[in-house]
């Protein structure tokens, strides 16, 4: 095989892995012109109100992240009620937080449980009510406080938002919790481990720091992760997975 021909299969799949985030860029709701002083955090109305939702309740979000890294990634975080509680508590990594000298995980009712993420608006990735959310919402904080990386954040291929979310999908198995695949840092294992379960519980993932992985589960399906980018298909909610544009058609 000659050398020009050598260079381009080399360049056909880093190509492909870059063709999604791109049109991301240029066709979808990612932007470079976006300003996080002016950035909108709306509440978005997915949040059932507690007034008249008095049961427990447990949601996952995820919104597009903010300026460029919204053409890769998600932002996600999850929102809890108790049962007669008048508000949510939001469960976050937030990496800016520990560039000022602070912890990664946040837990607050500063924003709305349902908030804009900077502009992008969320969808709801998990839900449940009533007696699984009374158990989950029971053993969360255990599960916060094992997360591995509470002073750590690193934007790819992780620890971020996402592994921290993905860890809590892990401890909490009545979540079955399947996370976007764009969702970059899920695959980031923690304390360095190569097998895993999935986030939902129905299968099984190899990663490799993040950067390169497969994982296949009932939940989730199939998904083959290049440098955090991951590509793939679901069988049983039938989709495809493209990197930067997400579940094909959506969930």
């Amino acid at each position: 095989m000659t050398l020009p021909r050598l260079t381009l299969w080399l360049l056909l799949p880093v190509a492909l892995l870059a063709a999604g985030p791109l049109a991301m860029l240029t066709f979808g709701p990612a932007s470079l012109k976006t300003e996080w002083r002016t950035a909108t955090q709306r509440p978005t109305g997915l949040a059932p109100d507690p007034a008249t939702h008095p049961e427990a309740i447990v949601q996952v979000y995820a919104g597009r992240a903010f300026n460029w890294r919204g053409a890769f990634a998600v932002h996600t975080w999850l929102a809890a009620k108790p049962a007669g509680a008048d508000r949510y508590l939001r469960y976050e990594v937030i990496g800016w937080n520990v560039l000022r000298g602070g912890g990664a995980v946040s837990v607050s009712d500063f924003r709305a449980p349902d908030a804009e993420w900077y502009g992008a608006a969320p969808r709801v990735v998990g839900e449940v009510r009533g007696a699984l959310a009374d158990a989950v919402i029971a053993r969360l904080p255990a599960a916060v406080a094992s997360y591995p990386y509470p002073k750590t954040y690193t934007a790819w291929p992780g620890p971020n938002s996402n592994t921290f979310v993905a860890h809590l999908g892990r401890e909490l198995p009545e979540l079955r919790l399947t996370l976007p695949p764009i969702a970059i840092g899920k695959d980031y294992l923690p304390d360095g481990g190569i097998v895993a379960r999935t986030p939902s519980g129905t299968g099984f993932q190899l990663s490799l720091g993040g950067l390169l992985g497969v994982l296949a589960g009932r939940d989730e399906g199939f998904e083959l992760n290049v440098l955090g980018l991951v590509t793939g298909f679901d069988l049983f909610h039938p989709a495809l997975k493209l990197p930067g544009i997400g579940r094909v058609p959506p969930s």
